[in-house]
């Protein structure tokens, strides 16, 4: 089930994947605790006209997670329990 949260987060750590080397989250700061993510996760760029949104589904090992980020926000989603 998914948990709607839409609620602006910090991302206090990246890292980087692939040959292009793309930017994915580490790290984020969320109701005072702080969740580490596996390097693993997907990314998805929607762009409409000139602003360029990217969404990212990461996972701690038990919930996902769905972060957006547009400029320089970063917005977490929601949540949904299993990895």
């Amino acid at each position: 089930m998914t948990q709607l949260i839409n609620q602006e987060i910090d991302v206090h750590a990246f890292y980087f994947s692939g040959r292009d080397m793309k930017t994915f989250p580490k790290a984020i700061e969320w109701n005072g605790r702080s969740v580490t993510f596996a390097e693993a996760g997907l990314r998805l760029l929607v762009q409409r006209g000139e602003q360029l949104t990217q969404l990212f589904d990461m996972t701690d090992g038990s919930q996902t997670y769905r972060l957006k980020h547009e400029g320089a926000r970063w917005t977490l989603v929601g949540t949904r329990a299993g990895a």
